[in-house]
């Protein structure tokens, strides 16, 4: 990660588009704030206004930021359209597109948008893109089916592809995604950030790429996994969860994990010992669930903000409402009334994305939002500085 870190800078100064995949669970946890920075002078060094986003002084060769929301099957389909709106009102400087590689129209979208900006600089043999993003949000996935979209006839698997994070350790050989224009992409390793943060919030953050298996699960405790799980699929829709799925007939919504993992223990008859309940069986089952089929689920399943419980609440009455795992927000009835709902989900959408951008810049001024290491490395850093100036010192009075 950062061998390619350090290589960005001039991997980007041959590259024409920059293709940034994200989770669609998580579209906020899942930026990396580690590689903004190098994008940012990328574009300025294209010709882009560093007053205006949309404005671009020098437009000799191609500089486009595509940002693809993968796994678009897995969140509720009611908020794709707001959420892309929200998105691009904050950063009119990206693009924003929902995909899932399960859908071969968005394989085709995409691929679609590619050619489309190389046709725009016919004078150019070739048009390069760069495939970034964090651990497991499915890169070599996506250039398997653009290359097989792109190039007619039988194309065998060009990248290995994992469940798990961390398989493409090193910047892969140019891959043609096409021949007429051509495209041609670079897959690279996932990139986490150095530091998820201190608190609450870094606790927070952790888990939820734990969750989509961008952190490798066994650093984390399963039981915490799952308790979140259960805490999120409450909140996209109290009323019915997608969990009730694996718990008997008749049983009721509930916030006890405990409660919870023991009855889901004894459903699937996962016992040890003494007839007990296998309670860390069962969250590893839970949160194993939840990535194969119950995501699927959970999606299909969620409430929107037009649901007959929430207009029976009371015209004052707030009720917590999301779209995902990171997008959460308070709605009451008198809200909707007369609004478009669209535009409504979109305004909640925006606040979130404000307090997202907010907490992260307070984060990062924050002096105590240094990790452990980090702290190693400066003390030791300012005593070899100490050191030399000792020692420059001593010199300079001979």
């Amino acid at each position: 990660m950062m061998k390619f870190t350090r290589m960005l800078p001039a991997l980007l100064a041959q590259t024409d588009v920059v293709l940034e995949l994200r989770d669609s669970r998580l579209p906020l946890t899942s930026i990396n704030r580690t590689l903004e920075g190098a994008l940012q002078k990328w574009r300025l060094e294209r010709g882009w206004d560093p007053n205006n986003p949309t404005r671009r002084v020098v437009n000799s060769t191609a500089c486009e930021r595509i940002v693809v929301l993968n796994k678009r099957d897995l969140v509720p389909q009611w908020g794709l359209e707001p959420f892309r709106r929200a998105m691009s009102t904050r950063f009119p400087d990206q693009q924003f597109l929902f995909a899932s590689w399960q859908r071969p129209r968005d394989i085709r979208d995409l691929s679609g948008m590619l050619v489309n900006i190389a046709k725009k600089y016919p004078y150019a043999m070739e048009l390069n893109v760069l495939v970034i993003g964090m651990p497991n949000v499915g890169k070599s996935t996506l250039l398997n089916a653009l290359r097989n979209m792109g190039i007619k006839g039988r194309t065998p698997k060009a990248l290995q592809t994992s469940a798990n994070p961390g398989l493409t350790q090193a910047l892969s050989t140019r891959l043609k995604l096409n021949l007429d224009p051509l495209v041609y992409a670079f897959d690279t390793p996932g990139v986490m950030l150095p530091f998820l943060g201190l608190g609450e919030e870094g606790a927070e953050r952790g888990v939820k790429l734990a969750l989509i298996a961008g952190i490798k699960e066994g650093m984390y405790d399963v039981e915490a996994l799952a308790s979140y799980l259960l805490y999120r699929l409450n909140i996209l829709n109290p009323i019915s969860p997608a969990y009730l799925n694996l718990l008997p007939p008749g049983a009721e919504p509930t916030i006890d994990i405990e409660d919870f993992l023991e009855t889901l223990a004894r459903r699937m008859g996962m016992v040890k010992k003494g007839a007990l309940p296998d309670i860390r069986r069962a969250a590893v089952y839970f949160v194993r669930w939840w990535r194969e089929e119950g995501g699927l689920i959970s999606a299909a399943s969620a409430r929107q903000v037009t649901d007959p419980s929430l207009l029976q609440a009371g015209p004052s009455a707030a009720i917590t409402h999301g779209w995902g795992f990171d997008l959460e927000w308070q709605i009451r009835a008198e809200e909707l009334a007369g609004r478009d709902h669209g535009l409504l989900v979109q305004e909640k959408m925006e606040a979130c994305i404000d307090g997202h951008l907010a907490d992260l810049e307070r984060q990062d001024l924050s002096e105590n939002n240094v990790s452990a290491t980090q702290r190693k490395k400066q003390a030791a850093l300012e005593e070899h500085m100490e050191r030399k100036r000792k020692y420059e010192l001593k010199f300079k009075n001979r």
